[in-house]
C-alpha cells in the first residue's frame, strides 16, 4: 500500500488537523471555554485520519502524526493553564511537521474523477441518502429546514462516500475474483494506488464528523461515523469473509442513515427512531440474498460464504421468505404506534403485499430471472416506503 508520497486528500486532511489545532489553542489561550471545546473536538478526527494513513501507507509521516495526536491528547488531560497550552501548542507544531511533510517527496500520482466518483458507489449512496432524509421528515413531524437538510444530507454523504471507499480498499482482492462488474473497479483494475483510496475513504469519514458535529449535533456526527466504522470494520473487515449471516447482522450499518436523519431533526433518538432502522435492517437481508443467488457462483469463486454458496439456493429462498414476513410485520409497526398514519399503512400494505408475493415466487420456483426481479423491486420498494414516511406528516 506504500506510495511516493501523500496525495491531495491527505495534504488536505493534514492541513485540516494543522488549523484546528491551532485554533483549540488560540481559543485556549484567549479564555474562550465553550468554543475552545468545540474547536479541540473537531481538531481529533483529522488527526486520527492522518495517523492511520502514516501508519498504513506513510510511514514517515507517523512520527510527527502520532506526536501530534498524542501530545492532543495529554494536552485534553492536563488541569494546569500553562502545561495545557504547552502541550496544545507543542501538538500544533507536530501538525504543522506532518502537513508540510505531506508535500515531499515524488509527484503523487492522479486519479480520474470517475474512479473517486466510483469509490463513494454512488448507486448504493442515493439510497442510503434517501433513508436518511426521510428520516428527517420523520422526526421533524413535516418540512425541515433547508439548511439543516443540506447541511445534514452533505455529511452523511461524506460518511457513505468514505466508508465505501474504504471498503474498495479492504476489498480489492475478492473484487479481482468476483466476475467483470467488480473487476473493473478502480482498486482491482489497478487504475488508482491503494494509498489514494485509503487517503480519500480516512478524508471523507473524519470531514463528515467534523461538519455534522459542528454544523447539526454530536450525536448526528457520532451515529454516522458508528455507521461508517460499523460496515468498514465489522461488516467488511470480518463478518463478510468469516460467516453466512454476514449480512444479517452487518445489515445494521445501512440501517444507521434513517437514525442520522432524524436526530438531525430531533437533537435525540426516541422508539420510533428505532422502526426506522429496524425496517431497513430487515430489509437488507432478503434484498441482498435475492443478489447473493444471482453470483452465487462468483461468491464461491471468491471463497466468500454467503448464504447461497454455504446452505445452498432452497435454505437461502426459505430465510428471505421469513425476513420478508417479519419485515412487512416491522413496517407496520409505525402506524401502530401512532407514529405514522393511515396513508403510510396503506402503502406499507401494498408495497409489502407485493414484496411477499414476489419471495414466495421465488421460493417455489428459485430461477435468476425471479431473483433479479426481487432484488431490483427491493430497491424501488425501500424508496417508495420511506418516500411514504416522509409524505405521510406532511400531507397529514
Amino acid at each position: 500500500m506504500r506510495s511516493a508520497s501523500p496525495g491531495p486528500w491527505l495534504r488536505l486532511t493534514a492541513l485540516a488537523a494543522a488549523c484546528a489545532t491551532l485554533l483549540a489553542v488560540v481559543s485556549g489561550a484567549a479564555g474562550l471555554d465553550a468554543e475552545h471545546r468545540i474547536l479541540a473536538a473537531l481538531a481529533v478526527p483529522p488527526l486520527v485520519a492522518l495517523v492511520i494513513a502514516a501508519w498504513l501507507a506513510h510511514r514517515r509521516l507517523l512520527p510527527s502524526a502520532l506526536a501530534a495526536l498524542v501530545l492532543f491528547g495529554l494536552a485534553a488531560l492536563l488541569t494546569s493553564p500553562v502545561v495545557h497550552v504547552a502541550a496544545a501548542a507543542l501538538s500544533f507544531s507536530a501538525a504543522v511537521v506532518a502537513a508540510a511533510a505531506t508535500f515531499r517527496g515524488a509527484p503523487a500520482p492522479r486519479a480520474s474523477l470517475r474512479d473517486y466518483v466510483t469509490l463513494t458507489k454512488p448507486r448504493i449512496m442515493s439510497l442510503l441518502l434517501l433513508t436518511g432524509l426521510c428520516g428527517m421528515f420523520v422526526g421533524a413531524r413535516g418540512v425541515p429546514p433547508a439548511w439543516l437538510i443540506a447541511v445534514t444530507i452533505t455529511g452523511l454523504a461524506l460518511a457513505c462516500g468514505g466508508a465505501s471507499a474504504l471498503n474498495h480498499v479492504i476489498d480489492r482482492d475478492i473484487d479481482r475474483l468476483m466476475g467483470e462488474r467488480t473487476r473493473a473497479r478502480p482498486l482491482a483494475a489497478e487504475r488508482m494506488p491503494v494509498a489514494r483510496a485509503l487517503e480519500f475513504g480516512l478524508a471523507l469519514s473524519a470531514f463528515s464528523f467534523v461538519l455534522l458535529a459542528s454544523a447539526v449535533n454530536t450525536l448526528t456526527a457520532t451515529l454516522a461515523l458508528v455507521g461508517n466504522l460499523f460496515y468498514v470494520l465489522v461488516y467488511t473487515r470480518w463478518l463478510k469473509r468469516s460467516t453466512p449471516q454476514n449480512i444479517v447482522i452487518g445489515g445494521a450499518a445501512g440501517a444507521v442513515p434513517p437514525l442520522v436523519g432524524w436526530a438531525a431533526a430531533t437533537g435525540n433518538l426516541a422508539l420510533p427512531a428505532l422502526w426506522l432502522f429496524l425496517i431497513v435492517f430487515f430489509w437488507t437481508p432478503p434484498r441482498f440474498w435475492a443478489l447473493a443467488l444471482l453470483i452465487r457462483d462468483n461468491y464461491a469463486a471468491a471463497r466468500v460464504p454467503m448464504l447461497p454458496v454455504v446452505r445452498g439456493v432452497r435454505a437461502t429462498t426459505r430465510q428471505i421468505v421469513a425476513y420478508s414476513l417479519v419485515l412487512v410485520g416491522v413496517t407496520i409497526v409505525p402506524f401502530a404506534a401512532g407514529t405514522l398514519g393511515a396513508g403510510y399503512l396503506a402503502a406499507a400494505l401494498a408495497l409489502g403485499g407485493a414484496f411477499l408475493w414476489l419471495a414466495v415466487r421465488l421460493l417455489r420456483e428459485a430461477t435468476s430471472r425471479r431473483a433479479a426481479l426481487l432484488f431490483h423491486y427491493s430497491l424501488l420498494y425501500l424508496a417508495l416506503l420511506f418516500v411514504a414516511m416522509a409524505l405521510d406528516p406532511v400531507l397529514g
